[in-house]
């Protein structure tokens, strides 16, 4: 039987359990990530805890629905048992009725073609246990040329970048730019890092030019066997030094020889795929969810006013 669970009703112990426990774990799920990207969260639970399903809620207009937060790209069913497409459709179909609509992220092991508009978005995934002379064998030409050419430039790569460098980077380049990101949305990802950070399960590394300057940076999320290249940035002078590369290249050379997957988070942008398989990651597909009982014009305004504001 699957229950319907408001935040304070959840055991977020017996749901850390199950998370960790999970054939598809992914560290969103877990409930301190989720208390800190969906403060108040719900969730749908069969049984004891057997299978969990997060409730991403939010709430404009008198409207209740489900979207996907931001630093967040896969939730969706997990359990410890293998799920069937029938499973994952009676999570959805017991998603209570007060949602009138719904926009998130299924996880790579959920399969489910029923109600709804379903499409595919792709992850990049990278197996860092071979050697590092067989993972750079991988590598496209043009990265190779990157390294050699970040090398030529003198560039460093070290963890002594701060996660206010890191953010303060991307929100004066593509964060400017894009203007998604709002305030809010940095400060949640300011305590993910810290989290990780006071916790020992991740770290910053940044590539720094031969004058002192930051060019690039990246935070690295770890959680049992994967890794998650959870947020980065680089300068404009990074496309002609090849900082971002060679901070990669840096890290798949520390960890050569692991079972660890580097799990790049993306993308679906043709670009940042065309980089993540430059360094040899493959392509992991895993669907998107949209359900909608709202009228056309209000899911309209809905839909453009989460973007402005999520």
């Amino acid at each position: 039987m699957i229950k319907y669970l408001r935040h304070n009703q959840i055991d977020k112990s017996r749901w850390d359990d199950c998370i960790s426990r999970s054939a598809n774990r992914r560290v969103y799920a877990f409930s301190w990530y989720l208390d800190l990207v969906c403060p108040g969260w719900e969730a749908l639970v069969e049984g004891d805890y057997v299978c969990v399903f997060p409730l991403t809620c939010y709430r404009k207009w008198g409207i209740s629905y489900l979207a996907q937060p931001f630093f967040t790209q896969q939730l969706g069913i997990f359990s410890p048992k293998e799920l069937s497409e029938e499973d994952v459709a009676a999570f959805i179909m017991a998603v209570p009725a007060k949602y009138r609509f719904m926009e998130i992220h299924l996880n790579s092991m959920n399969r489910y073609s029923g109600a709804g508009e379903t499409t595919m978005r792709v992850n990049h995934e990278l197996d860092l246990a071979g050697t590092y002379a067989d993972l750079a064998g991988s590598y496209s030409k043009n990265t190779v040329r990157n390294i050699r050419k970040a090398a030529a430039c003198e560039m460093t790569v070290d963890r002594t970048t701060g996660v206010d460098d890191l953010i303060g980077l991307f929100r004066a380049t593509f964060g400017k730019k894009e203007g998604k990101l709002k305030d809010s949305h940095y400060e949640t990802l300011r305590k993910l890092m810290m989290h990780c950070i006071g916790n020992q399960t991740g770290y910053l590394l940044g590539a720094g030019t031969k004058e002192g300057s930051l060019s690039a940076g990246a935070f690295f999320l770890f959680d049992r066997e994967r890794v998650y290249f959870l947020f980065a940035a680089s300068s404009p002078d990074a496309r002609e030094n090849g900082g971002m590369f060679l901070l990669i290249d840096r890290f798949i050379t520390e960890n050569a020889g692991k079972s660890l997957v580097l799990d790049f988070e993306g993308g679906n942008d043709p670009a940042l795929g065309r980089f993540y398989k430059s360094f040899g990651a493959l392509e992991v597909p895993y669907p998107a969810l949209r359900i909608s009982r709202l009228a056309k014009v209000v899911e309209k305004v809905l839909y453009f006013s989460r973007r402005l504001r999520k």
